[in-house]
């Protein structure tokens, strides 16, 4: 994890910023401020930048294939028919073989929402296989150490559209040890069934439970899922939560900051890392705020996972 070392003070109103030795900058998507989401352009540009972590997102094909994509249908506002036509809406990426899904262009259009971002026509939605082939073969000094960060994509209510949670797991794990990357992959879920399957696969390997919009006891949430980091909405994390999830041995990274003063918050809340869609701009933004940058070794420091708890309920918000 690239160290990002604190030199000089940054006020947060009229008190010093307190913050950790230690940020992990992660690339939300690769880097979808600037290049098509989820795609091999985006996640080689977060490479060049020099991002600590690739964020991104698996769904699983027809045919059991880990495809990486935000959505479990084919999001018609960013792909199209290699021929340029509109896609029906609804397209459920389960319903497709990996040789559909790579046949349509996840390039040729801009998000809406990030204007700044650069085309790369006939861009396909990779597999998530590719992804690691990617990193294995980039000149990119950060790929050497660059951790990964993967999120299963399961909604419980529409089982159709992805596998079971224990099915879903063996697919990543399998995938994960193919590629050597074990001591370098973290999975993330707000379905914390697939973690739980993890965590019975391969205690050794380091899971998140991601949490939206709620304000459970984020500890206990760790507990039933077994897992090593809480990933919470950066809007609904407080220095409270910091405080308690590192008094029991957590992790804390929030998602998906984009701005100064949303960085700053979490810097002042002694956050782990950051998810955010544009990790040039926040390695920009640290430097320029008296923080150089030296490189770790591979690897995260050690965290024990916290046992799982069998207590029953809904945890967070999918």
């Amino acid at each position: 994890m690239r160290r990002i070392v604190l030199i000089l003070g940054l006020l947060v109103g009229s008190g010093a910023l307190a913050a950790p030795a230690d940020l992990e900058v992660q690339g939300h998507r690769g880097a979808r401020a600037r290049w098509p989401e989820n795609t091999l352009a985006a996640f080689r540009y977060a490479l060049e930048v020099g991002v600590d972590t690739l964020e991104l997102d698996v769904a699983v094909t027809r045919d059991d294939r880990l495809v990486v994509s935000h959505d479990l249908r084919v999001p018609t506002a960013l792909c199209q028919r290699a021929d340029g036509q509109p896609l029906p809406e609804g397209l459920a990426i389960r319903a497709l073989t990996l040789a559909e899904v790579q046949a349509l262009d996840c390039g040729s259009k801009r998000h809406p929402r990030f204007p700044e971002q650069q085309l790369v026509p006939g861009e396909r939605m990779p597999t998530l296989e590719q992804v690691f082939a990617l990193v294995e073969a980039s000149p990119a000094k950060s790929a050497r150490a660059v951790r990964f960060n993967v999120e299963t994509k399961l909604v419980p209510g529409e089982p159709e559209l992805g596998p079971s949670p224990q099915r879903f797991a063996e697919l990543v794990l399998a995938a994960v040890d193919r590629a050597g990357m074990r001591a370098r992959v973290t999975v993330q879920s707000f379905d914390h069934r697939t973690l739980r399957a993890l965590a019975a696969l391969a205690p050794d390997l380091h899971t998140v439970a991601l949490v939206e919009e709620c304000l459970p006891d984020l500890v206990a949430v760790a507990r039933a899922a077994g897992a090593t980091t809480v990933s919470p909405n950066h809007l609904w994390i407080t220095e409270d939560d910091v405080a308690r999830l590192h008094a029991a041995g957590l992790r804390v990274v929030p998602w998906t900051a984009n701005e100064p003063v949303q960085w700053q918050r979490l810097l002042a809340l002694a956050v782990d890392g950051i998810i955010t869609d544009d990790p040039e701009r926040l390695l920009a933004w640290l430097r320029l705020n008296g923080r150089t940058q030296r490189p770790s070794p591979v690897g995260d420091k050690a965290i024990e996972r916290v046992p799982s708890s069998r207590t029953k309920g809904t945890i967070g918000t999918p």
